[in-house]
């Protein structure tokens, strides 16, 4: 048994599905198909069924996935014991993050973290911020960055990065043709929702709880990035932070409706509990590059 075939078990096992585990695990889907067939026939039970669906667990492999992370925990605190008797910090971490690099200062952190800590290595795995926090309790990520109101969470530790600003983004067709007045005409508009796992979601609901009003969202978007194009093609009025909202503006794709304004935080998060190392090295940069 090797740690790389443990490794792809439980990428197969995040990802339920054998393309996506290749990617986690940066090798081919023929590699991680061979690597779990040789750890079925050496450990002598069926991990996986196969489907069109993808990939599900057997009850013999529910069993082993905790003892295959319990086992992968323990090479990775030998390989960051071995580190601190030569002086260094190693290991593997994942990050999970929104999907603006620029707003996150990830440039500035990278640059650190190679000059600083070469054996750290760090993956980064872009998610909407609820599933950053759930992918964090299940163990899938060690820290995310996250768009978070609240102060604390119970198993979490919470560090607040910076305040973002929120603002309404009304296309330029309706702007242009009659401006809402009042907050009853804004939410008249049609509007671009996002999923209830994405940090400007809570915002938007109480702008229209503000009036009295259920959410009423004709389109979806996945990310903030496809939130913005799809106010600036016309398709409906949406809640955007302001400096993107701010730069859309500049650039004659939206107008910025003034008559409210809400905020969320941009925050840091890592489990409660003994820190490793690496992850407290990579702590360390980010709050260094978050002190202004």
């Amino acid at each position: 048994m090797e740690l790389y075939q443990l490794k792809s078990f439980l990428a197969v096992v995040a990802e339920r599905n054998l393309t996506r585990a290749a990617e986690k695990v940066f090798t081919s889907v023929p590699a991680v198909s061979a690597q779990i067939k040789a750890l079925e026939e050496e450990l002598g039970v069926q991990l996986f069924e196969r489907s069109s669906r993808g990939m599900s667990l057997t009850p013999a492999g529910e069993r082993l996935v905790d003892e295959a992370r319990r086992t992968m925990d323990a090479a990775q605190r030998l390989r960051q014991a071995a580190a601190q008797i030569r002086g260094e910090v190693e290991g593997v971490l994942r990050m999970g993050t929104v999907t603006d690099p620029l707003s996150l200062r990830l440039g500035e952190v990278l640059v650190k973290l190679a000059e600083r800590h070469p054996g750290i290595k760090l993956q980064l795995m872009q998610r909407l911020s609820l599933h950053s926090v759930q992918a964090l309790r299940r163990g899938d990520v060690d820290c995310a960055y996250v768009l978070y109101d609240g102060e604390t969470a119970d198993d979490l530790v919470v560090r607040r990065l910076r305040r973002m600003e929120l603002a309404v983004a009304v296309p330029k067709r309706f702007a242009d043709r009659e401006w809402p007045v009042s907050r009853e005409a804004l939410l008249a508009l049609p509007w671009i929702g996002v999923p209830p796992d994405c940090g400007l979601r809570p915002a938007a609901e109480r702008l229209f709880q503000s009036a009295g009003r259920e959410p009423a969202h004709s389109l979806m978007a996945e990310t903030e990035a496809a939130v913005r194009g799809m106010v600036a093609s016309g398709l409906g009025a949406a809640v955007l932070r302001i400096d993107q909202a701010e730069d859309a503006a500049k650039a004659g794709e939206l107008r910025i409706w003034p008559h409210w304004q809400d905020e969320t935080w941009l925050c840091w998060l890592q489990k409660e509990g003994p820190e490793d190392p690496a992850l407290g090295a990579l702590r360390e940069l980010v709050m260094e590059s978050w002190q202004d």
